[in-house]
């Protein structure tokens, strides 16, 4: 069965809209990502402040690429059995995907590419069907899946 895909992403969710010629799905993929991530330990205004207390900025930066990596398997999982894939999505997010989906050799599905600012679900499912022409929802359906380093 010819499947579509579209998929609006940055590094906090991904939404998933998948198009079948039976209908239409929605899934949903949070990512426990923080992009700054949070420091321990005293402020220099408020009191001591040692640098032991303090994660190295590698350390910080090693744990970021960690959780997106969990984060873009879980994509990666929800979408790897799609004939096309368009991407979406207003940052980075959606070339980090693109290249690992290169990497993973999927690169040849993915349809397009395209920056867009934030929508609503039923914002980006319009635009998905209207990029997959000539297929129309027959039913809707909410999945929702959380990236998570324990699962």
């Amino acid at each position: 069965m010819r499947s579509g895909v579209g998929l609006w992403i940055d590094h906090k969710k991904a939404v998933v809209v998948t198009v079948t010629g039976k209908g239409e799905e929605i899934g949903l993929v949070i990512s426990n990502t923080e992009r700054q991530l949070r420091r321990s330990g005293d402020s220099p205004l408020k009191g001591r402040f040692e640098s032991q207390l303090v994660p190295a900025d590698d350390s910080r930066q090693r744990s970021l690429t960690g959780h997106l990596n969990l984060y873009y398997t879980a994509v990666i999982a929800c979408i790897g059995s799609a004939e096309s894939i368009l991407l979406l999505g207003p940052g980075e997010a959606k070339g980090e995907l693109k290249a690992r989906l290169v990497k993973a050799g999927l690169g040849g599905r993915i349809a397009s590419v395209e920056s867009v600012d934030k929508m609503t679900d039923r914002q980006i499912a319009a635009k998905v069907h209207r990029h997959f022409a000539g297929r129309r929802p027959a039913r809707r359906s909410n999945q929702h899946r959380q990236a998570s380093p324990n699962g």
